[in-house]
């Protein structure tokens, strides 16, 4: 029997956790000298009024290797190879310490871990598809050279409207030098090989979105059939609005709106939001 594992980073709606039987580790969130586990200790209603509260933006760390070994361990009771998908471990040592416990459990379960280069709906759909396939009888090997196109494929487009997350948040990569002096200003990143590169800067809100529409449909065209996604960070009203303009432009198997993982609003900042789409 083949397990799927991901990271608290993986965004999906959250009855397709229950629904696939995917096991989450939870990432680290840290407020001052206070740890929580995200999405088991604070949920994201509570992490936003928290930051109103104290005034501080909070700090992520990886799950540890104690964490990964828990979980592998319980599931080697019925599991004979483990998938374990995570968060670009170009920006995380989530995959470290996940390859780290793998070893200490080889002798019990063969755990195969995967860097998606991605993470929210991203990892997401990775997940997801992982899961159905297990779930169909696929063979290790099949889900691995599935994930590694979807990896190739994924496409993920983000608005920043509060530069600050990212600025004090340092988990940006190469992006972090370019903030200081983009503060006034709203900017399209996108994750190319699992690190995050500034394409364009806009002053309003509505001119960025209109971009990120048509940034999307030149990697993806309207024909072909995709897969999409929009995430949001508490920007509801906002996500809805557009998943219904990327609705009528493209020809969708799959979407679905999702609420920015916490692990990744503190590097990202409330009002963010992002197109996530791939050829199928």
């Amino acid at each position: 029997m083949i397990k799927i594992v991901t990271d608290s980073t993986c965004d999906l709606p959250p009855e397709f956790f229950k629904e696939l039987d995917v096991t989450v580790v939870p990432i680290n969130i840290q407020f001052g000298t206070e740890t929580y586990l995200d999405g088991v200790e604070i949920d994201r209603e509570t992490f936003y009024r928290k930051i109103e509260e104290t005034g501080i933006i909070p700090a992520t760390s990886q799950p540890s290797v104690g964490q990964f070994l828990e979980v592998y361990e319980k599931l080697a009771k019925e599991a004979t190879d483990i998938i374990s998908i995570h968060v670009t471990g170009k920006l995380s040592g989530t995959c470290r310490s996940a390859e780290m416990a793998a070893r200490e459990v080889a002798d019990k379960v063969r755990v195969h871990v995967f860097d998606s280069l991605s993470g929210s709906a991203g990892l997401g759909y990775m997940v997801m598809e992982a899961a159905r396939a297990a779930r169909a009888g696929s063979s290790v090997e099949q889900i691995l050279e599935r994930l590694k196109i979807l990896r190739d494929r994924m496409n993920i487009i983000i608005l920043m409207v509060d530069l600050r997350f990212a600025q004090m948040s340092g988990r940006v990569g190469r992006l972090q030098s370019a903030l200081a002096s983009l503060l006034n200003v709203k900017i399209i990143v996108t994750a190319e090989g699992g690190l995050l590169e500034l394409k364009e800067k806009v002053r309003t809100t509505a001119r960025a979105i209109d971009r990120m529409i048509e940034m999307l449909k030149e990697r993806l065209g309207t024909e072909e059939p995709v897969n999409l996604a929009v995430v949001h960070a508490q920007a509801l009203e906002e996500g809805l609005k557009l998943m219904e303009r990327v609705k009528s432009l493209f020809n969708y198997r799959e979407i679905f709106l999702t609420d920015l993982a916490t692990s990744l609003a503190v590097h990202f900042g409330p009002g963010t939001l992002g197109l996530v789409g791939y050829r199928i």
